[in-house]
């Protein structure tokens, strides 16, 4: 058996990429490995096809070591780390003061979210891996071009399926044609653990209890990227505090982010507590622009809420970013690039251009591409979701947050019938007690939540 993320000589070549991002000199570790027989190809899909003899993998926990020795050392004596602090505190000395927002959501805007998370996750499942010319030769021959409604193989020629073939696991339950209610996925099951923890924790929310959340309640193949090392290391008894740290080499990728949207549910209208909320949580998986893409969009969460622009959500979201990171800079160019005025096509091929060098689930690609969509469609749910899909990098998830923030600073009564519909109020979940629950319900449970926060019911 396979298992993607986990084996330690198919994470040597990924740790060279982000050891070397992270500024460490990391030729005689690469020739180490390679002069042995070690790939410095990074596997997309996170495992290669056929198992290291002994040796190998021998060799391999012991440059991901080095390699994590290297980063720490590097990281102690590096001014980087000033502009790009991972503490909380540091951050926070960072953040940038904005206009007081109103601190009391309502429900129809909770519960926009809710659905507008789950209809751009169901939109980009069934593409999720398909680079941008595949999405876009099956929505053209199926009459979705540009992307506004989810696919559906009726009318799909057998030489484009064949060249281009769906998601394995997604494509029974997210095509129009067998969509019946929204299908299991990580992007909400992280959003529904997020919720439980907020109920038992409320602000006083730890690591540790994100830890233990993860251990009682999310199976392990149901974990991808950063969090699936961090799963491995909280089994092998690294601390919560550390789990983030030791080969991890997906610890600035966009896992983080995807938890982050209940966060600032729970805090209507402040953007600041909605990203100190989410903090611990990506503390226990990522680091540096991995953790700034949780507060920032925690930030843009707790925003659309209440705000009446996505102007004003996007600043909100960059006002918790420290401004010198590679985080806060591809915000930046997505949000000039929605301005810009260009075409759809010369966008995409710009932010390509920009960050095609990145893995497809990388934060900063992705957050770039997220910025772009909100702010070409002007918060549209449809034509934002679209674009999120259509930049074909983490399709499910930028669908999820783009989808997310349009919901929320919507409502729910405004989202289209022809997304929500198909969700049939019912989301599928291996987490215990979720399973079946509709988004009305998540809707009634984050608002008690957020009511903790502000003192005020919606």
């Amino acid at each position: 058996m396979r298992l993607t993320w986990v084996q330690p000589e198919d994470l040597v070549a990924h740790a060279l990429v982000q050891a070397a991002a992270d500024g460490v000199d990391v030729g005689a570790v690469a020739d180490s490995w390679a002069s042995a027989g070690g790939s410095l190809v990074a596997e997309a899909s996170g495992a290669s096809a056929g198992p290291a003899v002994a040796p190998l993998r021998e060799l391999a926990g012991e440059l991901l070591d080095r390699l994590d020795r290297l980063t720490a050392e590097r990281a102690g004596r590096s001014a980087a780390s000033i502009d790009q602090p991972d503490e909380l505190a540091g951050i926070q000395a960072q953040w940038t003061p904005r206009p007081a927002l109103p601190v009391v959501a309502d429900l129809d805007r909770l519960h926009g979210g809710w659905l507008g998370r789950a209809a751009g996750c169901l939109l980009g499942k069934p593409v999720e891996k398909i680079p941008r010319a595949g999405i876009r030769a099956i929505a053209e021959a199926t009459g979705n071009w540009p992307v506004r409604g989810y696919f559906t193989a009726a009318g799909l020629p057998a030489e484009i399926g064949d060249r281009w073939p769906w998601n394995r696991r997604s494509r029974p339950t997210s095509l129009v044609e067998n969509i019946a209610g929204m299908p299991e996925d990580d992007d909400l099951n992280f959003a529904m653990l997020a919720l439980e923890l907020l109920e038992q924790h409320g602000e006083r929310l730890r690591t540790e209890h994100v830890a233990q959340a993860w251990l009682n309640n999310l199976p392990a193949g149901r974990v991808f990227t950063a969090e699936r090392a961090s799963y491995r290391n909280l089994l092998n008894a690294v601390a919560p505090e550390r789990a983030a740290l030791i080969h991890n080499p997906f610890r600035e990728w966009i896992g983080a982010l995807i938890r982050a949207d209940v966060h600032g549910w729970a805090h209507p209208g402040d953007p600041r507590a909605a990203a100190s909320s989410a903090h611990p949580d990506a503390w226990l998986s990522h680091r540096r622009n991995g953790l700034y893409g949780a507060l920032f969009v925690a930030a843009m969460s707790a925003s659309a809420l209440v705000a009446n622009d996505i102007d004003t959500v996007l600043d909100d979201g960059l006002s918790v970013v420290p401004p010198r990171s590679a985080l806060a800079g591809a915000v930046r160019h997505g949000v000039a690039l929605g301005r810009s005025g260009r075409s759809l096509d010369e966008a995409l091929d710009e932010l390509h251009a920009s960050y095609g060098a990145l893995h497809w689930v990388h934060v900063v690609n992705n957050s770039a591409l997220i910025a772009y969509a909100l702010t070409a469609a002007r918060g549209e749910f449809s034509t934002a979701t679209g674009i999120a899909v259509m930049g074909g990098w983490d399709t499910d998830s930028a669908g999820a947050t783009v989808g997310a923030v349009c919901g929320a600073l919507s409502g729910a009564a405004a989202l289209p019938d022809a997304f929500v519909a198909p969700l049939q109020n019912r989301v599928a979940s291996s987490l215990p007690g979720f399973d079946g629950i509709g988004f009305d319900e998540l809707a009634r449970r984050t608002a008690a939540v957020a009511a903790r926060h502000t003192g005020r019911q919606p």
